[in-house]
């Protein structure tokens, strides 16, 4: 067994895709289901099994073992995927490995480079140099306990000391460009650190590994106020929710998220106890941010700052949280308070009240549209209801969007069938978008198949049987059989890998929906029961095709061949 081998064997797929996304045993099987993280759902259609280890989401079509789905979660090459693995469950790598190549090299070396950057701004803050860092939390409240929790840092003023620390280490030219924390000099004479005279926040991946650094600016009119790494191999802003990697068990616990602006906005909600907190990594709001979240929770309380921008981001905000299905809620804090202030100074009770009366989204903008539109007047009001139908619209599910047209109708004092009929029009233009009819399998295909594919004594036992019916050739799934009892005549080394390779793409797709389905386990001696039905079926076709050839023959005056096919009969009716 090769390395990659002995690792996807000691890993439990169930408890890596755990990690991310929310999952539902199938009653009990190994099976589980969840929201697909690779594409946008309000059903589930994404599966695991644990048993077989491999996923398959039934709407996007993505698929594969551990190490694919650690791939496309992390965005990594499959030698970093492997070694990610082996690290955190503790299998020793290999002191000389193949699997590596120049992008894998060149992506470790960056990953290296967060490291050793974290571990520098955290040590400054601690040192001399960071007086000025240490005196500005200590003034928004963080103490020593909490900066050290989040690994707060500084970036010196003279930007070399960064710069020196990685050219200690020997790193490659290429690594030390793309790696976001430094920037070459005009002239090509060297580096100069991004980050100065900064308070440095870092930004981890979801599972943990620093990818990026948010920095506040410590001098008065150094713009801009907070400095963010720039896109890299590693990290891009768009993709990540600052303290997401945190917050996910404390989301799943509470069954939603808190999205707050800022990283300070982050440190004091959670120091006041909500561990379920999140913010975006100096960005608006993102799909693929919203859809980190919804995979562990389906609803999020929305608290940004009460100034105007802050307004004006939640709006935004909303309209991309109503297109994912997000049950939506909105916290506004009352003196102008920031989360940060509110909690410092209100107190952790006070502020975990007003999430538990956080509003329903659609009120918010109820207000917004009254504040921005005289609804007094006609024109006023129907400038309300224009402003407010955009959000009413991305609703997915028609029966709360009724309900909720229904109350912003008499909100605003609007015919509510103004507000249905603008609805049907807007349906009428979208198009109803028809799901595909899919194939239902037969009940000796749900059955036969994981069994056989589970258990090596129903494979022997049962094989040689099957192969002898022709009945089973006219089910869909007669290739999946077809590689099975291949494989077991030829008493081959059997695993659920093997016979998806000698598949066709449909093939395995069917094979996957047979094996992911909502079924119970079947015994050895149910599978039999399902053979012997196979074989009556088997001979009652045969019977009225005797018959009905007998009864041909006859009409034809072919008198012995009636006879010789009576024989027959008599001696299959007899068996």
């Amino acid at each position: 067994m090769d390395f990659a081998q002995h690792v996807k064997s000691s890993v439990d797929i169930v408890r890596v895709v755990g990690e991310y996304v929310r999952l539902k045993r199938v009653g009990n099987s190994s099976a589980y289901v969840g929201l697909c993280p690779f594409h946008t759902e309000k059903t589930p259609s994404f599966r695991v099994h644990g048993d077989h280890q491999f996923y398959k989401c039934f709407g996007c079509g993505e698929g594969g073992d551990v190490f694919k789905f650690v791939m496309r979660m992390e965005g990594l090459s499959f030698p970093e995927a492997l070694r990610r693995l082996a690290e955190q469950h503790g299998i020793p790598l290999p002191k000389r490995s193949e699997y590596a190549d120049e992008e894998t090299k060149l992506r470790s070396a960056v990953y290296r480079m967060h490291e050793i950057a974290a571990d520098l701004f955290q040590r400054n803050l601690a040192s001399p140099a960071g007086a000025e860092a240490r005196a500005y939390l200590e003034r928004r409240g963080v103490g020593e306990d909490l900066a050290r929790e989040f690994g707060l840092g500084y970036a010196e003023r003279g930007g070399q000391s960064l710069v020196r620390a990685l050219e200690r280490e020997g790193l490659p030219r290429d690594a030390l460009a793309q790696s976001g924390l430094l920037l070459e000099r005009q002239d090509g004479s060297g580096w100069y650190d991004r980050f100065r005279h900064r308070l440095m926040f870092p930004i981890h991946s979801e599972s943990g590994k620093v990818i990026g650094f948010g920095g506040r600016t410590l001098a008065a009119g150094d713009e801009p106020k907070y400095l963010n790494s720039p896109k890299t191999a590693i990290y891009e802003k768009s993709q990540v929710l600052f303290n997401l990697h945190r917050a996910k068990e404390a989301v799943r616990k509470q069954g939603r998220a808190v999205l707050v602006e800022g990283y300070m906005d982050v440190l004091g909600v959670w120091a006041a106890g909500v561990r379920e907190v999140v913010a975006s990594c100096g960005t608006a709001l993102t799909a693929a941010q919203i859809q980190a979240l919804k995979r562990h929770a389906g609803r999020i309380v929305v608290n940004f700052d009460p100034d105007t921008a802050g307004a004006d981001a939640a709006e935004r905000s909303i309209q991309l949280l109503l297109e994912e299905g997000m049950d939506t809620r909105l916290v506004e804090l009352d003196a102008d308070l920031d989360p940060d202030e509110y909690c410092r100074q209100r107190g952790a009770e006070a502020y975990r009240k007003r999430l538990e009366g956080a509003r329903d989204y659609f009120l918010w903008l109820c207000d917004r549209a009254r504040a921005r539109f005289d609804v007094r007047t006609p024109e006023g009001t129907a400038q309300a209801f224009q402003f407010l139908l955009p959000a009413i619209q991305r609703v997915p599910d028609e029966i709360k969007r009724a309900a909720i047209a229904a109350e912003v109708a008499s909100y605003l004092g609007v015919t509510p069938g103004l507000v249905l009929e603008n609805f049907r029009r807007a349906a009428a233009r979208r198009g109803a978008a028809l799901r595909p009819v899919e194939e239902t399998p037969h009940f000796t295909e749900r059955h036969l198949l994981p069994l056989l594919i589970r258990d090596a004594e129903a494979r022997r036992q049962l094989a040689p049987a099957l192969a002898g019916l022709p009945s089973l050739r006219r089910f869909a799934s007669w290739p999946v059989f077809e590689q099975i009892l291949a494989l077991a005549e030829a008493d081959a080394a059997f695993d659920y890998g093997a016979l998806r390779a000698r598949l066709k793409e449909s093939d395995q797709t069917r094979l996957d929906r047979l094996i992911l389905a909502e079924e119970a386990e079947v015994s050895l001696e149910q599978a039999w029961e399902c053979v012997r039905a196979l074989e009556r079926r088997e001979r009652e076709s045969e019977v009225a095709e005797l018959k009905q050839r007998i009864r041909e023959a006859a009409a034809g005056g072919r008198l012995e061949e009636a006879m010789e096919l009576t024989h027959q009969l008599g001696r299959l009716q007899s068996r």
